[in-house]
């Protein structure tokens, strides 16, 4: 779908609206070009040199055009100013909606709060939006209306009126498609100078140094470069179209006077009829004028629209709704020859995975960086899905997974998971009204967050920042923890769940999990030793396959 027809659809989505922004404009427009009609009436008047109640009458008339619209521009912009809102709520939720249920495949390659920060372009189409159809419209109503009065004046602006379409037509014809071309490349290397100084913020104390701070700054330096290269190439399209319209301006208004004064002189048209005439050939010169100034604005929306069209495109997981539940009393898991392949590489990760896990099992995958066992725990997870092969639920053959209901039943913890911007409660509930304060003090002791949030002023309504950077490293951990058996789920996910705490808590935390008193499978991989000896079963992958397995 190209830009523009992505901007059409999402006026559709208001037409109503959009339909009553252009009725006001063509009643403005009416009202704006029958004033010259009013002060071409009143010369007449004062050429007679009377004053008579029909020249006070026309004055008040003239007086009144003014002031509605006046009033119709003022409910123009509390319609654009409706739009502006109904644009932001729908892109905030579009996007919240959107980015829990987005495929990894189309997040592979991409840094996803990159994507979120395009929410920002949100802010460029309602500006634009409402810049373009109160603008935009009234100048095109100005133009269409001010020709069709001209005309009647004399057959000879007639001419004026077909060599402005000529002009507009060359402009757009000629420079919209490098116009465009030019400000989606500005728009992407202005992203990648805002990732870079978010690298820079999320990284702070690395570039320190002076050697790294100096390299922060030349690549700082290199970005903005090929951001300006690219603005100045937009700047001069730009700038090429004002320049045509300032040629086209003198020569329209060496025209339009010669002629004007030609036909007085000639007596085929009176003063009064002159100067309406030259304040109509004024609006349209201005009206033309902003189309021509309001062409960035327009790139720009059309840029915005296409950069929030890249993700509202990205594939989302298949929603299946299943009736019942029946399947998840207890949950066996089974591959066949699963295979998984990362996009746009040619080797498989997990090569012919077969196993089968029962329900209450305990799990360890081992192996070397690189053997597939993280690869492994998120395919069973329902993170990624296989290349090739079967991966099924309690021998569900018949019937596809149904993801949602599948995730309600596990808990995970995985490599680059933190805590959320929110309170304690929040990080480990949800706000999930169903969990009871006996639960969720029964997972916050499992995990031995107790004396944390006890020696904290606000207690569990403590707030946590980004990725919980007032926490220690350690108490980070047991949040994810305490989260992810808040609701006794069927299975736990662990990648590394304790590597970075004391040796004495981490193994506490371990018996806890591992404990015969809790019946939920753990498939966990790690670099303590302790979860190896406690589980019942060691999972050995190399090169993406099972090489061992052991059972205790």
């Amino acid at each position: 779908m190209t830009p523009l027809k992505r901007y059409y659809s999402l006026l559709g989505l208001d037409k109503k609206d959009v339909m009553q922004l252009f009725f006001y404009a063509i009643f403005a427009g009416l009202i704006s070009l029958s004033l010259p009609l009013g002060i071409q009436a009143i010369i007449n008047f004062i050429q007679a040199g009377r004053i008579s109640a029909s020249w006070i009458v026309l004055i008040i008339l003239v007086v009144i055009g003014v002031a509605l619209v006046g009033i119709l521009s003022l409910m123009q912009l509390r319609i654009t100013e409706n739009l502006q809102q109904k644009i932001f709520v729908r892109s905030s939720f579009d996007f919240a909606s959107r980015f829990p249920k987005i495929k990894f495949e189309s997040i592979y390659n991409v840094y996803p709060p990159e994507l979120a920060s395009r929410f920002f372009d949100t802010i460029s189409i309602q500006k634009g939006t409402s810049k373009l159809l109160i603008d935009f419209s009234a100048a095109l109503l100005q133009i269409v209306f001010g020709i069709i009065l001209l005309s009647l004046y004399h057959p000879y602006f007639i001419l004026f009126g077909l060599l402005l379409i000529v002009l507009l037509y060359i402009i757009f014809k000629f420079s919209y498609r490098s116009g465009l071309e030019t400000s989606m490349k500005e728009s992407h290397f202005k992203y990648k100078v805002a990732n870079w100084l978010q690298e820079m913020a999320r990284n702070n104390f690395s570039f320190r140094r002076v050697l790294n701070y100096d390299f922060a700054l030349e690549k700082n330096n290199t970005l903005v470069k090929d951001y300006l290269s690219y603005r100045e190439k937009h700047f001069k399209i730009i700038q090429r179209q004002f320049t045509q319209l300032i040629i086209f301006k003198m020569i329209i208004t060496a025209s339009l006077l010669s002629i004007g004064g030609y036909l007085v002189i000639s007596q085929q048209m009176n003063i009064g009829q002159f100067v309406a005439a030259e304040i109509i050939i004024l609006l349209v010169i201005n009206s033309v004028e902003k189309i021509i100034l309001g062409l960035e604005t327009f790139y720009d929306v059309l840029t915005s629209v296409e950069k929030i069209g890249s993700i509202t495109d990205m594939d989302l997981e298949e929603e299946i709704i299943v009736e019942n539940d029946y399947c998840f009393t207890n949950i066996q898991l089974e591959t066949e020859n699963l295979k998984f392949r990362f996009p746009e590489t040619k080797n498989d990760v997990l090569k012919s995975i077969s196993l089968t896990i029962a329900q209450g099992e305990r799990i360890f995958i081992e192996g070397e960086n690189g053997s597939g066992k993280t690869t492994l725990i998120r395919v069973l997870s329902g993170l990624l899905q296989p290349t090739s092969g079967a991966f099924f639920i309690n021998d569900d053959t018949f019937r596809k997974i149904n993801l949602q209901q599948y995730r309600s039943q596990i808990g995970t913890i995985l490599n680059g998971e933190t805590p959320f911007e929110g309170t304690i409660k929040e990080n480990i509930t949800f706000n999930d009204s169903t969990v009871s304060d006996e639960q969720l003090k029964w997972a916050i002791d499992a995990v031995q967050l107790g004396s944390l949030i006890k020696a904290l002023p606000n207690g569990l309504d403590t707030k946590i920042f980004p990725e919980g950077k007032q926490l220690s490293s350690s108490n980070a951990r047991k949040i994810l923890l305490a989260r992810s058996i808040i609701h006794k789920p069927k299975i736990l996910f662990y990648e590394n769940p304790t590597d970075n705490m004391d040796e004495e808590v981490a193994n506490q935390i371990i018996d806890f999990i591992l404990s015969s008193e809790n019946k939920w499978t753990v498939i966990v991989s790690s670099k303590n030793e302790r979860w190896k000896n406690i589980c019942s079963r060691v999972i050995t992958l190399e090169n993406g396959k099972i090489i061992a397995e052991l059972k205790k």
